[in-house]
Parts: C-alpha cells; structure tokens; sequence
C-alpha cells in the first residue's frame, strides 16, 4: 500500500506496469521519448512550460509525423502561476475563402462525405501560429532556441521508434492505393520525404528530413508571417493551384489562433476543464455530469454496472455532439444548457440500468439556459501546460508541398455536407475538431494536466482518467495503465452515420469474461480487442507536497521525464 497523495490509502493495482515519474523542478510527458528529453533540456536552459512544450511538439513533428506536424492544428490550456488563472487557445485553422459549398459538391461528386485523403479534405494549418500565440503571451526564451533541437535531429537524423514505423508501413500502403485509384493527387512529395529507398522507414532506421528543418530555420528566422505571408505561404500557394486544391496565399495571411475561456464541470469538488466548440471536449463533461448521479466506486471498475452506465453517457453526450458542436463564428452553441447540472439529470434518466440503448436522440439544450499527439510539460514555477496537435486521420491527407517536408491535415473531413447542420460546410469556417487539451482543478488551484488522444475515443478516455483518479483513488500512472473501453458507432458529427444498432463496446482484454457476459445480456454487441484506445500522458501536482508524477501512455513510445 502506499500515500496517494490525496490523502487516500490504495493498493498498487494489479495492472500497473511501472510508478509514476516524480521531479521537483520540472516535469515533461510526451508519445515519443526524445521528445520528452527536448523539453526538460529547454526548462533546464532557463524556457518556461510553454517554450518546453512547443520545442517538444516541433520535434514530435518531425519524429512521430504519423499523428501530427505543422501541417496540422493545435489546442492547448495552460496554467498561468502568476494569474493563478486557466488560459485556452484555439489554434485550428480555417477553410478556404475561395471554395464554397457548391464549389466542394462539385468537386467531390455525388457523395454524402468528403473525402479523407487529397485536397478535399484540406484547411489551413494553425500550429506555427498558435506556438508563437502561446510564445508572445508565456515564453521565456527565444524561438530560435525552441525550434533549435528540432531542426538539429531533422539535418542529422534519429531512430524510428516502433509504434510509428508500424503506422508509416500503414500510410505508405493506403496512400498508394489511394494514388492508384484517382483519391489523391500526387503521392510523390510524400514518397520522396518519408520513404528510404522506396519503403517505409522501419524500426531502428535513420530518418533524417532535411526540407522540414529548412522550413523550421525559415520560421526560426522569419517567425509565424514566414510560415503564413512569406516564401513557404508562396510555395503552398503555387503547389495547391499545380494540384487544383483550394488553399491560397490569403487563406493564410488571413489567418488567426484565438484565445478563448476554458469551460468546466464540478465532478465530485474537482473541477474538470475542457476547451468550448469547435472542439469535442465538453462531451467529457456532459458524461460527467450524468455519472455524477451514480455512485462508481460502489460499482467497482470495470465492473458490469460501470461500463454499462459509462457507454450509456457516451451515447447520450455524442448525440449532443453530433447536434451541437460547430465553430461558434457560424453558429451558436447551447454551452450553458449542454453543461447546466440539470440538463445533466435529464438525461441521466433516460438510462436503463438492464439495457443497452440502440437508438437515442440529442436533447434540447436550450430548454434549460437559467482528432494525434498529446503532450504536457510543468516547469519550476508552476506553469502547467496540456497541449494537442494533430493532423487529424493519419498522417494527413497525403499532400506534401514541393521542399516543405511536412504533410497538410485533412480536418476539414468533419465538416457535414448538410446545409441545415451547424456543421456545415462553408468558406473561412473552423470544422468540429476531435483534439481536446484537459485540465483539473480543485479550490482554484492546478491539480492535474491530461490528455488522452485518439479521436472519438478522447471525451471516452478523458472521463476514464477523471473516474479512475477520483472515484477509485489510482495513482497518476495507474490510471492510464488500467484496461479502457472504447464505445464506437454514435452518430457522426457530419450526420451521415447515424446510430440505430447501439453500436459495438470495444473492450481491452483487462476486462473479466463474467463482465463481458453480463453487459452481453444487457443488449451490448461486445468486441475484445488491441485498440482503439488512445494515447495518455498526464502530468499531476500533489496539493500537499508541491511534487510532480508524470505518466506516458504504455500503449505507446511515449515517455515521462522530470528533474
């Protein structure tokens, strides 16, 4: 048994693989381990959590391009010691001015979703934007500095981790069947930057990206109006009209990140924070607020009971987030009624404790007003921050502009081709996005900075991380360690699949075959299987000691470090 520092007494679990990461002065826990070096050397060297942070995605850019990049959108919520206050910002990038609705449905053809992969799919990309955001208002040092480690191992190379030469393997197939096939429009820039020899970079191999660390040095150099109004915006502009892709030159000198307010639910006296739409977080805290009204502990975890009440909030919360969630430029999300705690209980009570739901429909919120990497990075001061950057399905779009050495998301997927959705398509407009940054607070002090990546399973795993921590007491490590549930098949937020079925619970093979059984007869289809289940990392302030415990997701390369 051991001091939780909560002031609870539990057992180590049994499927804790290894403790907690403890430090003092600085702590950093990203999915790729040299990642998580490069930020502790940027605390050492006098950078605050935020310079740490942005040095480690730069390089998790280059080194784990399978999930992210500058060719993708970034979120972040960073705690401020000075303020004593909770900042967000939204980093996502923006449709193309020049391309509307009718332009798109033309493109595409006669189908109900856009395409994932080629231009299609493509909006403008808000990371390097949003990291000189977060630098003007939190850094400490020089983005020269930051960007230095990054650019150094893109010149000279470094090994290809395990998990990310098996996903290069996977993209290096499906975009080639793609080009086949007419789905992509060129694969040469991608195949030329990411592929040795012409196979993908296996485990252990040397992977240098000398153009990536050319336009990193451009940035350094020039800042965010380097990568958004100089020659790498020109060479964007003229790849994208050699392509016949919508994105130009304007769409990204017009572009801006915005700070926005975090948002929260009081769980059981712990405040959990999410970033409000375009984003998918406030479905974490709409569960919770619906298994505030069950008493998890008692039911055990992972037990029948508990997967059961947990699917059904999912359920109900992503049929609000298949209605509601939208860019609050275009639209005007219900926030008040969606996180109200009576809107909470009236949707509690639509579960049924002995049976699974096969079909739900979204609530009325307004009744009741009165998508990856994570990473998180503490330093000696206090300042916590909780950043996600993502390219959103793979490794993007499969586009690569000429020199440039990273690949374009494919956000823009998410929007719905419905004209009477929120969601709509539309030119200049943010689509949904499925990376959400989390924060916990108890008493207006900083608690706990986590995330949980992986598409729609983040509200999921969020919610798991908030239970296993507050409800059954597990330490920081545990609690991302302990087996996952997974529920797929809610309606889409471009409301083209609709659930009717009840969808499948995946579940990790942690969960016992008498649970599977139980929640079975309960009306659940039951798949036991590796994954989906993200990716965790999570950093957490004990109140009584002022101690750091990192955690990095096992189920990944990922590492936590502190010093």
């Amino acid at each position: 048994m051991r001091e939780d520092g909560r002031g609870d007494r539990v057992v180590s679990a049994p499927w804790a693989t290894r403790s907690a990461v403890l430090a003092t002065n600085g702590m950093a826990a990203t999915s790729h381990p040299l990642a998580s070096q490069i930020a502790i050397d940027i605390l050492k060297k006098g950078g605050s959590a935020v310079d740490a942070a942005i040095a480690a995605n730069a390089a998790i850019g280059l080194m784990e391009p399978t999930g992210n990049g500058i060719g993708g959108d970034l979120f972040a919520i960073v705690w401020d010691p000075k303020t004593e206050k909770l900042y967000g910002l939204n980093g996502s990038g923006r449709s193309a001015k020049g391309q509307t609705l009718a332009d798109l449905k033309a493109k595409i053809g006669d189908v109900t979703e856009i395409p994932n992969w080629g231009t299609a799919p493509v909006t403008v990309p808000g990371t390097v934007d949003a990291w000189y955001e977060l630098h003007d208002k939190f850094g400490t040092i020089s983005m020269t500095d930051n960007l230095a480690p990054a650019i150094k191992y893109a010149n000279d190379g470094f090994p290809v981790t395990e998990v990310v030469s098996y996903y290069m393997g996977i993209y290096q197939e499906r975009y080639e069947k793609l080009f086949e096939a007419g789905e992509i429009e060129e694969i040469a820039n991608y195949q030329a930057t990411y592929l040795i020899d012409g196979e993908y970079i296996k485990e252990g191999q040397i992977f240098k990206n000398p153009d990536l660390a050319n336009t990193l040095s451009m940035i350094a150099k020039g800042g965010r109006d380097a990568f958004y109004e100089g020659k790498i915006a020109d060479t964007i502009d003229a790849y994208f009209k050699r392509i016949d892709g919508p994105l130009r030159k304007e769409d990204f000198a017009s572009h801006t990140s915005t700070w926005i307010e975090p948002v929260s639910v009081n769980y059981r006296g712990v405040d959990v924070w999410e970033l409000p739409p375009n984003g998918q977080g406030i479905a974490a805290l709409q569960m919770l607020n619906i298994l505030e009204g069950y008493d998890l502990k008692a039911m055990g975890h992972n037990s029948a009971d508990y997967l059961h009440v947990m699917t059904e909030a999912k359920k109900l919360a992503f049929e609000d987030r298949a209605r509601f969630y939208a860019d609050p430029d275009y639209y005007n999300v219900p926030l008040d009624g969606l996180l109200s705690k009576e809107y909470g209980k009236s949707r509690r009570a639509l579960i049924n404790m002995d049976k699974a739901a096969q079909e739900v429909d979204h609530g009325d919120p307004k009744l009741l007003k009165g998508d990856t990497i994570y990473m998180t990075v503490a330093d000696k001061d206090g300042m916590m921050v909780s950043l996600i950057q993502s390219n959103y399905r793979g490794m993007g779009t499969g586009l690569v502009a000429d020199g440039l050495g990273f690949i374009f998301q494919n956000r823009g997927a998410q929007y719905s081709l419905s004209e009477d959705h929120p969601n709509v398509y539309a030119p200049n407009k943010r689509p949904f996005h499925t990376i959400i940054p989390a924060f916990m607070t108890k008493d207006g002090k900083p608690l706990m900075s986590f995330g949980l990546m992986g598409g729609a399973m983040q509200p999921q795993g969020h919610v798991q991380m908030v239970a296993n921590i507050i409800d059954f007491g597990m330490g920081v490590q545990q609690a991302g360690d302990a087996a996952r549930y997974h529920h797929n098949g809610s309606t889409e937020p471009t409301w083209q699949e609709r659930m009717k079925d009840g969808g499948v619970l995946e579940l990790e093979s942690g969960i016992k075959a008498d649970v599977v059984r139980e929640l079975q007869k309960r009306g659940h289809k039951v798949n036991i299987t590796s994954g989906p289940f993200g990716g965790y990392q999570a950093i957490w302030l004990d109140p009584k000691t002022g101690v750091y415990h990192g955690a990095s997701e096992m189920r990944k390369d990922g590492m936590a470090i502190g010093y």
